[in-house]
């Protein structure tokens, strides 16, 4: 086990000054990089993984008789489209076909077209950077426009990778809340986190864990504050949309992204969420075409994907976007098996707000110390993700792509847990 971090470690990136003077302290060369002992000693991301590693779902992986709500991954076979829109393009059509590729130009049309069909906006082709999944997406755009030092504001409850992806690029995460009761973006809050050193705002919508699609009236007011901070500042704040569920909306609602309303926004997104494919790396970042100086961006963020080790999706997976493009999971089960879980929850007692999007419940625990509740689950063979893990005690996520005979065993089990609460008190 790799001990902890020493104070001397943790600062990422180290200035020259302070070089020297490890140096003349004769301070024993690490193990490993500062970048990497920066990412270790976050406290977010040593309790995912101890939660990965060392809970007790990590001991029953596999067991038939779990009933796990945790990742957002399938719990039945692929759809036969995704599986027949990947087998379409596996014969190769010319000698070039698994050559080297970084954009190819027909997954770049298809996605541009689907993004003014989604947003009303003429998304232009050659602003699809194509890049390994979500992960890859907000990497890449952090670091084409920040530098180390530079800071990015969040909100929590934010997705639990946030800020390792932050500190890994050098920058300094700052972490503001959201409003407690409709989980909208608090504006005044950011307003007042922002920094001459502010550089990004990542902005997730619909947002994982709590499913808040956010309005335009919040998006609206937050593109002021950041005009407004950027004059001040005398350079530009940049928003980073992570939309990867953008696809996935109940009860007909309309999505709006930041896009839309602040032009300097990069919105990434990942198809791995629309086809409940995790495992098959492809995204994208697509620049909106209200955005000054793209083609220069564009250039950067080409370069940077280089650098970063080739970070474009397989040849196969390009060639399969204008057919991904073309369906998505089926939306209605995802929202039916929301209903059946928010009814059944709401009358065990449980409090909860219905998601407007992603694959998701965010709720209450009725502990609240929710690490003690999410191990009575587990001790009744359900597994869910405590809110610590997403840096928001007293909640707990629960991942709607169980399948539906999993969350119908699973119905018992939750309102024995609620009842053993209830008696105790």
């Amino acid at each position: 086990m790799l001990a902890p971090p020493s104070p001397a470690m943790l600062h990422w990136p180290i200035d020259e000054t302070e070089r020297h003077s490890l140096q003349e302290a004769r301070v024993p060369a690490l193990p490993i990089s500062r970048r990497a002992a920066a990412i270790h000693q976050l406290t977010s991301f040593t309790m995912f993984n101890d939660f990965l590693t060392h809970s007790p779902l990590a001991q029953r992986q596999g067991d038939p008789n779990v009933a796990d709500f945790t990742f957002g991954n399938p719990h039945d076979m692929p759809q036969p489209a995704y599986v027949d829109a990947l087998r379409s393009v596996l014969t190769p059509q010319s000698k070039d076909w698994f050559a080297y590729k970084s954009y190819e130009p027909a997954a770049q049309e298809a996605a541009a077209a689907s993004l003014e069909r989604l947003l009303g906006l003429p998304f232009a082709p050659e602003d699809i950077c194509l890049t390994t999944g979500g992960f890859t997406a907000i990497a890449a755009a952090m670091k084409t426009v920040a530098d180390p030092g530079d800071e990015a504001i969040y909100s929590l409850p934010p997705w639990f990778l946030y800020e390792s992806l932050v500190t890994e690029a050098g920058l300094v995460p700052v972490k503001v809340g959201v409003d407690p009761e409709t989980f909208d973006l608090d504006i005044d809050a950011i307003a007042a986190a922002i920094s001459p050193r502010t550089r990004i705002l990542i902005v997730n919508t619909p947002n994982n864990p709590t499913g808040r699609i956010y309005p335009p009236e919040t998006l609206r007011r937050l593109a002021a504050v950041l005009d407004a901070a950027s004059a001040r500042n005398g350079r530009r704040i940049y928003v980073i949309s992570d939309e990867p569920y953008n696809r996935l909306v109940f009860d007909g609602t309309r999505f709006y992204s930041p896009v839309e309303f602040y032009p300097h926004t990069f919105l990434a997104y990942s198809y791995g969420k629309t086809h409940l494919a995790p495992g098959q790396r492809i995204g994208y970042v697509a620049l909106p075409p209200s955005m000054p100086d793209r083609a220069a961006i564009r250039e950067a963020m080409r370069n940077i994907q280089i650098a970063i080790g080739w970070a474009f999706p397989n040849a196969l997976l390009q060639y399969a976007v204008p057919r991904l493009e073309q369906f998505s999971i089926d939306v209605g089960h995802l929202q039916r098996k929301r209903d059946r879980l928010v009814g059944a929850f709401s009358d065990m007692g449980y409090r909860l707000t219905p998601p407007e999007g992603t694959f998701y419940l965010w709720v209450r625990s009725p502990l609240a110390d929710d690490r003690a509740f999410v191990e009575r689950l587990a001790e009744h063979d359900v597994f869910v993700f405590p809110g610590y893990l997403f840096e928001t005690p007293g909640f707990f996520r629960i991942s709607l792509t169980a399948n539906d005979a999993m969350i119908e065993r699973s119905l018992a089990p939750f309102a024995a847990a609620i009842a053993d609460v209830r008696s105790v008190r």
